[in-house]
């Protein structure tokens, strides 16, 4: 008996300690700037397109680091936000496939993030999403109906915060969560996750607030972010929610799937009354 008392002994003090971790660790878990680097790798340059480098002032002091990329011929003006790892120099597939569809781009890095200074937090992120935003509005006085509001993985959750407190055109959210506690249950179904949670994103909740379009695109083979997430979350965005599903991984299934993909955002720029460019 002392054994075994002795083991029950040790399994709590490693439950207690995961605990523990989990409720001390959540933000370096979540936000991963340098993963691969904070490093820019490359500019809109390397795809031959011009570009205008940005600092943008957030309400709380941070500076972030910013690219304005305009097409052309313009048919919207698509706000971006990334993923929780890497940086926007690593996003520009992402970049060259907007461009062909007749989208000027502005891409921020998070603070802490790239070139942008501070510490990333869920408050943060919403900061940094409303001036951006105010950017475009106020310092390059565009109409929000021109706006789109784009984001990948966890930029979809800011994307859908940001979209539940302004007026764009329309919201794509890609390859996203219901919400972390969510996400985070089924992750770690033997952890009290939910009472332990700090951060939130609760996009599925937020999503009954937007009043635009929403676009949510989601691929089947999603080994990180399970697809259940994006039907979910196309049937809180109700009758003005679209479903386009993907193939392919979570970080390449655009890429993968790029002719499916790329059909799919025309599209659904299209139903907004933005024809592509001639």
């Amino acid at each position: 008996m002392k054994g075994v008392a002795a083991v029950l002994v040790v399994v709590a003090a490693v439950y207690a300690l995961l605990v523990a971790l989990l409720w001390a660790r959540q933000e370096s878990m979540l936000f991963l700037p340098s993963i691969p680097s904070r490093e820019l790798v490359a500019t809109p340059a390397a795809l031959g397109l011009e570009y205008e480098t940005l600092a943008l002032e957030t309400r709380d002091g941070e500076t972030l680091h910013g690219w304005f990329v305009p097409a052309p011929r313009e048919r919207a003006v698509l706000l971006f936000f990334h993923g929780n790892a890497g940086n926007i120099s690593h996003r520009l597939d992402s970049l060259r496939i907007f461009h062909t569809l007749g989208l000027s781009v502005l891409m921020i890095d998070y603070r802490g993030y790239g070139r942008s200074t501070g510490r990333p937090s869920e408050q943060g992120t919403y900061e940094d999403a409303l001036a951006a935003w105010q950017h475009l509005v106020d310092g390059r006085g565009i109409e929000p109906g021109r706006i789109i509001l784009f984001g990948r993985s966890m930029g979809g959750a800011v994307a859908t915060w940001l979209a539940a407190q302004q007026a764009p055109r329309g919201l794509i959210v890609e390859s996203v969560f219901r919400s972390v506690p969510d996400l985070a249950a089924e992750i770690y179904p033997f952890l009290p996750v939910r009472l332990l949670a700090r951060i939130d994103y609760p996009v599925e909740d937020l999503l009954a607030r937007v009043n635009a379009p929403v676009l949510v695109v989601h691929s089947r083979d999603d080994e990180i972010i399970p697809f259940s997430h994006g039907e979910a979350l196309h049937t809180a965005a109700g009758r003005e929610g679209e479903l386009l599903v993907l193939a392919g991984d979570h970080n390449t299934g655009f890429l993968l799937d790029e002719a499916r993909y790329r059909a799919g955002l025309d599209a659904f720029l299209a139903g907004l009354g933005l024809p592509a460019p001639r």
